[in-house]
């Protein structure tokens, strides 16, 4: 295995679509995901897996069932498997995400959103 140093900015420089995670790493069987954000995604859930959510820049709302949470640059939030949520992006912004490799975006939501296949940068 390649020993090698991220430079998030580099990396978040490198892409420009929104809602399509790209892989920067794997940490004992979960995936380090970037992506960033805009505008509102689909209420989900993910039945099996668990997923934290770390702001690098911008402001992220986490709708979920009963309360709206607001989590800004350099902070995170963990969603327990089971749990529906809506992220909804104010302006553009860029997420880390730790989540098991078995994690598909959408979670039990299958739509324009979903993404199968995720590039690796």
């Amino acid at each position: 295995m390649e020993i090698r140093k991220v430079n998030i900015k580099s990396i978040f420089d490198s892409f420009s679509e929104y809602w399509n995670p790209k892989i920067v790493g794997e940490l004992n069987g979960q995936l380090i995901k970037v992506a960033k954000f805009k505008d509102e995604f689909v209420m989900h859930q993910h039945d099996n897996e668990d997923e934290m959510f770390l702001v690098i820049e911008g402001t992220l709302k986490m709708e979920l069932d009963n309360q709206t949470l607001e989590i800004n640059a350099g902070e995170f939030v963990i969603i327990p498997k089971g749990t529906n949520h809506k992220p909804v992006a104010i302006g553009e912004v860029k997420v880390l995400l730790f989540e098991p490799k078995s994690t598909l975006n959408t979670g039990n939501t299958v739509n324009e959103f979903t993404v199968k296949n995720l590039d690796k940068i």
